[in-house]
């Protein structure tokens, strides 16, 4: 099993241009045929680029530079060398391109794209090129533009339309296996994920969901304790937070607080998102009267928990239908606030005053 692998510092270099040709024109009946040395190929990229395939940077080695090719010289009978292949490095969405000097981002891969990291050098121009009225034979080129190497981080922050949040063993593995086809690792101990889980739920709506397991968040994680702010970051892409509580935990009343509050403390826009609260384990919870006070107790805060068990499934088809009805509403307001932008810009596009013909 590979290791998950969500920053990596990444080496490149792109291909040096080819060098130009000092050649002259040598053929039967033609004493002085002149230069013809043609001019060099230009180097390949380097470029980053997404792929619907990766959900993380494990492939991405750091201890290997990724070179381009170089670009071909330039030939003879004014020939130009190729250019040299470009190296394309896939990297999934989500991806962040930072320069590690500055901590500047250059690119952002919320989209399919591309990012070019490393331009080739340009290819020398040939002997043909510097021939002028007064310089009728040069006798020298351009070399190739030589490169150099460069390096970048790439960080990834996940894009999930469900983040599952909730402490080590809640339950959030087993719920993930429950709504999705993913098989994570589960057991009955705290930090079993140690890294996120990926799932997909193709059967809810008409593109398939991306539904990914947090690992367990600690009071203090903000902080740096337990697993700290490494996975914290995965949930700021989310479009949906799931809130996972386990009814079994000794402090069940503060763990939404403690959740919220990490939350908070990491990045205040997260709690804007929308969110579900669920309430999990019920099946092993035997105090109902409790669960009654602690629905009403959250209901005075105006949330709505549902109650399930991710193990046996009771629950589970009224939590996917919330499920689909806070990500149709989600949908539906980015598809109005595209056309809302769209009207706007119409409006703004200068209008073409048709001129009147002067009667004579």
């Amino acid at each position: 099993m590979h290791k998950f692998v969500d920053e990596v510092l990444v080496r490149v270099q792109a291909g040096k241009g080819g060098a130009g040709e000092i050649s002259f024109l040598r053929e039967k009946f033609i004493e002085f045929g002149g230069p013809d040395g043609g001019d060099g190929g230009d180097g390949g990229d380097v470029i980053f680029t997404t792929s619907e395939q990766l959900l993380a940077l494990s492939h991405v080695r750091p201890e290997h530079l990724y070179k381009a090719r170089n670009g071909f010289p330039g030939e003879g009978s004014n020939c130009n060398g190729k250019k040299g292949a470009d190296l394309v490095v896939k990297v999934p969405f989500g991806t962040q391109v930072i320069d590690p000097l500055t901590n500047a981002l250059l690119c952002d891969f919320t989209e399919p794209g591309e990012y070019v990291a490393a331009k080739g050098g340009r290819g020398g121009k040939g002997n043909a090129f510097f021939r002028t009225a007064r310089r009728q034979a040069p006798r020298f080129a351009q070399p190739g533009e030589e490169t150099e190497e460069k390096e970048f981080l790439l960080s990834l922050k996940m894009i999930a339309d469900v983040g599952l949040v909730g402490f080590p063993n809640a339950g959030k593995s087993t719920l993930l296996k429950a709504l999705t086809k993913a098989n994570p690792k589960i057991a009955n101990y705290p930090f079993t994920t140690l890294s996120p889980n990926i799932g997909i739920i193709d059967d809810l709506m008409p593109r398939p969901l991306i539904v990914a397991d947090i690992p367990g968040i600690l009071e203090g994680a903000s902080k740096g304790y337990g697993l700290g702010l490494s996975f914290l970051k995965h949930i700021e892409r989310v479009r949906l937070i799931v809130f996972v509580i386990d009814l079994e935990n000794a402090f069940v009343e503060d763990e939404l607080k403690i959740l919220t509050q990490e939350i908070e403390t990491y990045s205040g826009e997260l709690l804007s998102k929308p969110s579900l609260l669920v309430l999990n384990k019920i099946d092993r919870f035997d105090d109902r009267k409790f669960l009654k006070q602690l629905i009403a107790s959250y209901k005075t805060q105006g949330l709505s928990p549902i109650s399930i068990s991710a193990e046996t499934g009771e629950g589970m088809p009224k939590l996917r239908s919330e499920l689909k009805r806070l990500l149709s509403r989600k949908q539906s307001q980015v598809v109005g606030a595209k056309r809302k932008s769209a009207k706007a810009a119409k409006k703004k596009l200068p209008i073409k005053k048709s001129r009147a013909k002067k009667s004579r």
